[in-house]
């Protein structure tokens, strides 16, 4: 790989590496994997200057996950929900002008304020208390329309979508998502797609990674924004049982077949709902039917073996995002 070394300015090859960087957040100590490039000119470490990863944000992040605190896009789908400004909210909340500005972009939040937030967004009605203890926080309108908001807001339900934000993390499109969101109707899709025929759960996790990384090979972005992880079997997506689950027990868009084998019980998953293919572009129905074709002969154990030998899979640590720059040496 050529880039510019920022130590020798010098236009050389550089080879990407891992380091382990443990951070301690409050008393909890928290192991982050860093990606960083070595010059071969001069034998220097530098990061990747593209790279929008911020190992402190990322140690925040799993901090707050340990501790089921409210992530920073949880605060700000709540907030845009009922249509409150930064300034708006921080006043009802009692905080500085700046406090939830920066809890919106990572900073990690006080256990005060953490609980605080937490009864909002569990019950919204508690920004009813909040309005009585400081009627002259917001104009009188916004006032009426966030407390008609409150009372529809009470027998309606979250839609999958913030559903799933609700758990999973939102998170920026850079190499680790194949720069792109992700796009939680497709991968949907996109599961019942690959399990039209039955299919172990295994298996339908590398077919996405294929499909995801062989797309990315050809246009510069993934179909899904899935980003993938290294484990003992193989690549797998991110957060993969949540979507499982939904289209198994909320949608019944999945049944689940047991299959005894000569030492072990399978799972096959079935699909009894059509995916919707009008959410995909003609290249990407054209690269899911390639994977699909490719490996319509392998079983959950040769389509793993087969994901081992690729470099994506061997030059990553275990339990860390892999690369989609490692779509370029991808075997199909």
């Amino acid at each position: 790989m050529k880039n510019i070394c920022p130590i020798c300015e010098k236009e050389t090859d550089v080879r990407k590496a891992n380091r382990e960087e443990l951070y301690n957040i409050r008393g909890e100590e928290i192991l982050i994997f860093e990606e960083f490039f070595i010059c071969s000119e001069c034998n220097e470490e530098f990061d990747d200057p593209k790279s929008t990863n911020n190992p402190i944000e990322t140690a925040y992040r799993e901090y707050r996950k340990r501790k089921s605190m409210t992530q920073p896009e949880e605060i700000r789908s709540f907030r845009k929900r009922f249509n409150l400004t930064q300034k708006e909210l921080s006043s009802l909340l009692g905080w500085g002008g700046a406090t939830l500005s920066r809890y919106e972009n990572g900073a990690l939040q006080d256990d005060s304020h953490e609980r605080m937030m937490k009864l909002i967004i569990r019950d919204p009605s508690n920004l009813l208390t909040l309005i009585e203890q400081s009627p002259n926080m917001i104009s009188l309108k916004k006032k009426d329309t966030l407390l008609s908001r409150i009372d529809t807001y009470k027998d309606e339900p979250l839609s999958m979508i913030e559903c799933f934000r609700s758990i999973c993390s939102e998170y920026k499109p850079d190499i680790h998502s194949g720069f792109k969101s992700l796009d939680i109707e497709k991968l949907l899709s996109c599961i019942l797609y690959f399990c039209k025929d039955g299919t172990l759960k295994t298996k339908i996790n590398k077919l996405l990674f294929y499909a995801d990384f062989k797309f990315f090979k050809e246009n510069s972005n993934s179909i899904t924004g899935l980003r993938y992880s290294k484990f003992q079997y193989g690549p797998v997506p991110e957060n993969y049982d949540y979507f499982f689950a939904f289209l198994i027990n909320d949608e019944q868009a999945i049944y689940v077949e047991e299959v005894q084998y000569s030492n072990c019980t399978g799972e096959i998953y079935h699909s009894c709902k059509e995916p919707d293919l009008t959410l995909f572009s003609k290249s990407e129905l054209e690269t899911m039917q390639k994977i699909k074709n490719h490996f319509s002969q392998f079983n959950a154990t040769q389509i793993s073996d087969f994901s081992h030998n690729e470099r994506a899979y061997i030059e990553t640590p275990d339990r860390v995002f892999i690369s989609y720059d490692y779509a370029n040496n991808l075997s199909l």
